[in-house]
């Protein structure tokens, strides 16, 4: 048996001295697609946020892509966030250069030197999303969904062993996020490893797969019904 890739025991999420979520218990495997689902406010980003390192996780066990995230110290955290692939709702690209100066600057900051290396890397995860001619572009030349594929992109670069895509398609129209649904449902067929959070409920009857739901305190699984 592989190890798991993401697995929380008895964990607790706090935001600040506030308690989010209690007693969580999750386990994703290598080639999962699992959706976080819930209402705003009940903790769907705070989960994402402790999984990549931006809240503490004090209570509990948690373990992310070899990283203890209870023993986690600060600079642990780039090291962590290499092995995954954040992909956030408004997209966060830097609107002062083009999309290939924001893939080659993440790989930059993440210890790339070589230059050839990296201009092949950019253009292997353009083609990936179906962007490859658009990287001379500045973002605000580019659509909402377009911008979300780059964002997409960026999170492959390092070859992630997790996604975390968080609400990838909530600041999106139903055509275009179905759009970017089909992009992240070709990457996990590539075996990448995806947790999505998302409050798309149309996306989920028409991509069902595993679903974990964020409902008063608590995160448990939740048994789509077929047909």
């Amino acid at each position: 048996m592989s190890k798991p890739i993401l697995q929380l025991k008895d964990a607790s999420i706090f935001q600040g001295d506030s308690l989010v979520l209690s007693n969580v218990n999750v386990e994703i495997n290598k080639g999962d697609f699992v959706y976080l689902i819930g209402k705003t406010g009940t903790g769907k980003s705070s989960f994402m946020k402790t999984l990549y390192g931006d809240l503490p996780l004090t209570q509990g066990e948690g373990h992310i892509v070899d990283y203890d995230l209870k023993h986690l110290k600060e600079k642990d955290i780039p090291f962590l966030r290499r092995k995954l692939g954040v992909v956030f709702q408004d997209f966060k690209l830097l609107t002062d250069r083009t999309i290939n100066d924001n893939l080659l600057f993440v790989l930059k900051a993440t210890g790339w030197k070589d230059k050839d290396e990296m201009n092949t890397r950019v253009e292997a995860v353009l083609t990936k999303v179906d962007m490859k001619t658009k990287g001379f572009k500045f973002p605000h030349e580019l659509s909402g969904g377009e911008q979300q594929r780059i964002a997409i992109a960026r999170a492959l670069l390092n070859d992630p062993e997790l996604i975390l895509a968080d609400e990838p398609t909530g600041n999106l129209d139903p055509q275009t996020s179905v759009e970017v649904m089909e992009v992240l449902q070709d990457i996990n067929k590539n075996g990448n490893t995806i947790l999505m959070a998302t409050h798309d409920y149309a996306l989920l009857l028409k991509y069902p797969s595993k679903t974990l739901k964020c409902d008063e305190n608590a995160v448990y699984e939740v048994v789509q019904r077929k047909g």
